[in-house]
């Protein structure tokens, strides 16, 4: 008898549990999943990519969901696995290489509005920062993240990040400006 009470208590213990654990994970995705799948988009620059990559993380993030132990930092850890699994898509992947230029492939595209061909160009000119640059850069834009966060989750020093955030937007700044405007101003 004593047994079977015991059973009936641990029963809605796990299932309360399971409850709560889907309750938790359902408010994630409702509050975060729209950040995730832009930043996923600018990593890849591929909405089915973007879409796969998301998905991945969210389920990631369920697996380990009891590993989250401050809500307040659900953003970052999501970027973090993100991140983890944007990587592992080039573990996985065997390029093919072949002659055409990536250059000549991005030319291909077109765009009809002014506003649309501004953003490619924007895009392109962030895609050209190096790495290093551009992830603290697009996780400051497009996750709207602190430096001291950034520093966390890229493992880094926080005077780096600022370092790299200063560089980006410089080189930036750089491709903005018309040669002859920067001819002018250095003499």
């Amino acid at each position: 008898m004593f047994d079977s009470l015991r059973k009936k208590k641990t029963d809605a213990s796990v299932l309360s549990d399971m409850v709560s654990k889907q309750r938790r994970y359902d408010s994630l995705v409702r509050a975060l999943h729209g950040d995730i799948y832009r930043y996923a988009y600018w990593l890849c620059g591929d909405k089915q990519v973007a879409e796969d990559i998301t998905q991945e993380t969210f389920l990631r993030a369920w697996r380990a969901l009891d590993s989250l132990k401050d809500d307040k930092a659900a953003k970052s850890w999501l970027i973090t696995i993100l991140r983890r699994e944007n990587a592992r898509r080039f573990e996985r992947k065997q390029f093919d290489y072949s002659d055409v230029e990536q250059e000549q492939l991005e030319d291909v595209f077109s765009s009809t509005n002014e506003e649309q061909t501004e953003q490619y160009w924007l895009r392109k000119q962030i895609g050209k920062l190096d790495i290093e640059y551009r992830e603290p850069l697009l996780l400051q834009l497009i996750g709207g993240f602190s430096g001291d966060e950034i520093a966390q989750m890229l493992e880094l020093n926080r005077n780096t990040v600022m370092t790299r955030l200063f560089r980006a937007r410089n080189q930036l700044k750089d491709a903005l400006e018309p040669t002859e405007v920067r001819g002018k101003a250095n003499g």
